[in-house]
C-alpha cells in the first residue's frame, strides 16, 4: 500500500509534502514508478493529535517501534479511519508475537529462530498473515538486532522450510557513521539471490539513496512529524 492520494481530504502537512516530493524525485531519477515505493510514516512517540493531520492528508501506512505503544493509540485511530496499514519496525520480543500478529500488517524485524517459532504459532492460530521482513545487520553491530549477512541465506531458508513462514523481504538499518549506499546494495543483493522483491531500506536522512538502490518501503519519521 502506498500513500492514498485519492482519499486525501486535506492539504499535505509540510513535512509530508516535502517527503512526498523527494520520493517522486528519487523515483523519477531511478526510472521507477512512484507506486513502487511505500512510504511508512514512522509515528512512534507521537500521539493521535499529531498523527491525525497526516491521516487526513491521505497517508495510510504507519510504522511503530513498540507493540505496547501501538496497542494504546492505534485501535481507536484505525476504527475512525479506513484503510490504515500498521507496520512494526522495531525489535519484537517472542512473548509479544501474539499481540503483534493481531495488530500489525507487516513486521520488519524477524531475526531469530525463537521469534520465527512464535510467529508461526500465532499465524496458524489467528489465521492472520502479516508481511514478514528479515532484518539484516549489515554492519554486524553487536548492539543491533538482525542477522549477519553471511548467515542470511541459511536463516531465510530456515524461516521457510523449518517454520513455514512466507518471507516478504528484507530490512536493514545501516550504521550511523557509515555511508548507507553499500549497506543498501548488500541488502538488495541478498534479497535477489533469495528471490525476494521487497526491501525496507532508508529513513529520513537517506531514503532517496535507498530508493535509488531498490527500496520498496522507506521508513520516514522525523522528516514528517518533526524531531522527537
Amino acid at each position: 500500500m502506498t500513500t492514498d492520494d485519492a482519499s486525501a481530504t486535506a492539504p499535505l502537512p509540510g513535512g509530508l509534502a516535502a517527503v512526498e516530493a523527494e520520493i517522486v524525485r528519487a523515483c523519477r531519477d531511478a526510472r521507477r514508478e512512484r507506486s513502487s515505493v511505500t512510504l511508512v510514516a514512522v509515528s512512534k512517540t507521537f500521539d493521535a493529535d499529531a498523527i491525525a493531520p497526516v491521516i487526513a492528508a491521505g497517508q495510510r501506512v504507519f510504522g511503530e517501534n513498540r507493540v505496547q505503544e501501538a496497542q494504546r493509540k492505534w485501535p481507536a485511530l484505525m476504527a475512525a479511519h479506513a484503510g490504515i496499514a500498521l507496520h512494526l519496525i522495531g525489535p519484537l520480543q517472542s512473548n509479544k508475537a501474539k499481540e503483534a500478529v493481531a495488530l500489525f500488517d507487516a513486521i520488519h524485524s524477524v531475526d531469530r529462530p525463537s521469534l520465527c517459532e512464535a510467529l508461526a504459532k500465532e499465524i496458524g492460530k489467528q489465521d492472520r498473515r502479516p508481511d514478514l521482513f528479515v532484518q539484516i545487520n549489515t554492519g554486524e553491530e553487536p548492539q543491533k538486532a538482525g542477522i549477519a549477512p553471511s548467515d542470511a541465506d541459511a536463516f531465510i531458508a530456515r524461516c521457510r522450510d523449518t517454520y513455514g513462514l512466507t518471507i516478504a523481504g528484507l530490512m536493514c538499518i545501516p550504521p550511523v557513521d557509515d555511508a548507507p549506499a553499500p549497506h543498501f546494495a548488500l541488502t538488495a543483493k541478498i534479497a535477489r539471490r533469495n528471490g525476494l522483491t521487497r526491501l525496507s531500506m532508508g529513513m529520513s536522512a537517506d531514503f532517496g539513496v535507498a530508493i535509488a538502490l531498490g527500496a520498496t518501503h522507506v521508513r520516514v519519521g522525523s522528516a514528517i512529524f518533526g524531531v522527537r
